[in-house]
């Protein structure tokens, strides 16, 4: 099992210096994937935060722009979004930018995509909350045609979309039963979040069931999850069960203060828990 960990986009922590430096402890590391969030905007009050979602990560660097970033710092480290928010825009641009990220990071992005869910920003951007899912599958597709010819239509109109896009795999998130058609038509695996051990075994069991039904046979995890570090017996433990259920990669997340802090949570993660998975 592969082993991940955040790096916070949104909040205090989110200046050139500090995402600058606590990439670089990543990508110097033996960890394998670095993370980060989208959105786009927050209203002054969210209406229903039934996530609680911290007013903070209002003020969030996109992901695309942070991904192009991290390209040109970085050596050996993956990197990805749990989650781009697909419906927020547009398929052609999109498809660009991600095609430019993987050509300037010789291949090394991963692409965690949800539909999204704050109504607000969804109002903001004139997009009925109900044609996300719809959206998503549009937006997949067209990347999935995109990266098999670079001539494609869109609005009837051929076009040359160039660089052609080396897929970066795709990873489908959210809990919800359209997650595993979305796996399964598309995704190279399902991008779980803060679900247990316990909770992750059987779903991890039906999802393959239904992946080889339909002739796919293999599907990768990704867990998220915040590890006890304080408890490092009980972050070992944890983590073994995560593999034991079927995660094929453990993403730490937490947050942190410094770049100190930030590296310390590293080097915790490299000589504690990777060993063991």
């Amino acid at each position: 099992m592969e082993l991940g960990i955040n790096v916070r986009n949104w909040g205090p922590t989110a200046t050139p210096e500090f995402i600058r430096d606590s990439v670089l402890a990543a990508d110097e590391s033996n960890l394998d994937a670095l993370w980060f969030n989208d959105h786009l905007c927050f209203p002054p009050v969210i209406a229903n935060n039934f996530y609680n979602v911290p007013q903070a990560m209002g003020s969030i660097i996109d992901p695309l722009s942070l991904a192009s970033f991290i390209a040109g710092i970085t050596k050996r480290i993956k990197f990805g979004t749990a989650i781009l928010v697909l419906p927020y825009r547009e398929k052609i641009v999109t498809t660009k930018m991600i095609a430019s990220i993987q050509q300037l990071s010789n291949n090394r992005f991963l692409l965690g995509v949800g539909s999204g869910y704050l109504e607000e920003e969804f109002n903001a951007l004139g997009i009925n909350l109900k044609d996300r899912g719809k959206i998503t599958n549009e937006v997949l597709d067209f990347l999935l045609k995109a990266s098999k010819n670079s001539k494609v239509i869109s609005n009837e109109q051929e076009i040359l979309l160039e660089p052609k896009l080396t897929l970066p795999p795709i990873y489908i998130g959210q809990m919800a039963k359209v997650a595993f058609d979305r796996t399964i038509r598309f995704g190279r695996g399902w991008m779980p979040v803060s679900i247990s051990p316990e909770e992750l075994g059987p779903k991890v069991i039906e999802l393959k069931k239904r992946a080889k039904a339909a002739g796919r046979d293999k599907i990768e995890i990704i867990a998220m999850k915040t590890l006890p570090l304080d408890d490092l017996e009980s972050a070992k433990k944890m983590a073994v069960a995560y593999k034991d259920a079927g995660a094929t990669q453990l993403v730490h997340t937490q947050g942190y203060q410094t770049v100190e802090h930030y590296s310390q949570i590293i080097e915790k993660l490299e000589n504690s828990i990777k060993p063991l998975i």
